[in-house]
Formats: structure tokens, sequence, C-alpha cells
């Protein structure tokens, strides 16, 4: 089946993901830079969320460029992975409003850590349906980037309950390391 639908439907979701979590920032009743003060947490825990959020978007939308069809485990495999982002704006807003507590940046890393899970097995979803030889499989290698991805929240999660400010931090790296554009599938589809 084509796959036109699970794109925008996977971009309908991710949009009005991004608009929930912004309709969750409370605008100051005062007007001086000192009212911002107190919600800077929350702005913070958005941008970082947006971040992913674009992240997930853009290699989504590479996943798609470098393939010709999907079936209903592809379909499924879509649907854990935006079940996982949707609780995105959850755990952002928890995070921010618990001033980046243990507990809550412990979540933060497990969604994170369950949604880069689940973009593995849409891969490997994809992988299946159109081959080890195909433009994805060629693109994606061995993908080292996800692996490590995995690796730093897997060390995060239980640091947040030693130093909770580290585990954002390597929330940050992670983050940090996806926003170096990813260029394997544009390398590819152009050959």
């Amino acid at each position: 089946m084509s796959k036109g639908r699970l794109e925008a439907f996977s971009d309908g979701v991710i949009a009005i993901l991004i608009t929930i979590m912004v309709l969750e920032l409370k605008v100051p009743q005062r007007a001086d830079l000192v009212a911002l003060r107190p919600v800077l947490p929350v702005f913070l825990s958005y941008v970082l969320s947006f971040v992913f959020l674009g992240i997930y978007w853009n290699n989504h939308h590479h996943l798609l460029q470098a393939i010709k069809q999907v079936d209903g485990r592809v379909l499924w495999a879509n649907l854990h992975l935006l079940f996982w982002l949707s609780l995105i704006p959850f755990v952002t807003g928890w995070l921010g409003e618990n001033q980046f507590a243990a507990w809550p940046v412990a979540l933060y890393g497990t969604v994170l850590l369950l949604a880069a899970v689940a973009y593995f097995i849409l891969t490997q979803a994809l992988i299946a349906l159109h081959g080890r030889d195909s433009v994805l499989a060629t693109a994606l290698g061995r993908d080292l980037k996800g692996k490590i991805s995995v690796v730093i929240y897997l060390m995060a999660i239980p640091l947040a309950f030693v130093r909770s400010w580290l585990a954002g931090a390597l929330y940050v790296l992670v983050a940090v390391l996806w926003l170096v554009p990813d260029r394997r599938i544009e390398k590819t589809l152009v050959r």
C-alpha cells in the first residue's frame, strides 16, 4: 500500500504534539524580566523536546523518502513510535514544572529511550519489507548513532537519581548528536 497516508498522519501527529507543548507555556503576569525566571525550566524543557520532535520528524521524513510502500507491520511499528512521541508533552511538562527533579528527568529519559527503540523497530520493519539490499538498508548501515543514543539514555536514566542535571546534559548530548545532519539517506538517494 502507498506510504502517503502514513506520512501525512505522522506529520499531523507530530505537529499536534508541538502545538500541545507550546500551549502549556504560561505567560507571566508581570512585564519585567524577573517574571520570566519561574518559567525558565518549563521553557528549557520545551526547547529540548521541540528539538527532539523536530529530529524525529526530520528523520521520519527521510525514512519515508527511501521507501516505496508500507504494509500492516510498518503501520503498527509507526503507531508504536507515535505512541512514545505522544508522551513527550506530558514528560516535558512534568520535567519543567518540577525543575528537572530526579523522577521527571528519569521518566523523560525513559520516554526518549522507548521512542528510540520504537524508531529502530520501525526501521527494521521497513527493511524487512524492502529487503536487506534496499536503499534504506544501505543508507542506515549499522546505525551507530542510533545505538550510541540508546546507550546514552540507558546511562542517563539511573544517573537522574544521582545527578539529575548530568542526566539532562546527556539528553542534550543526544540531541546535539542528531542535530548534526544525518545525511546517510540523502547521500544514498542521490546515487
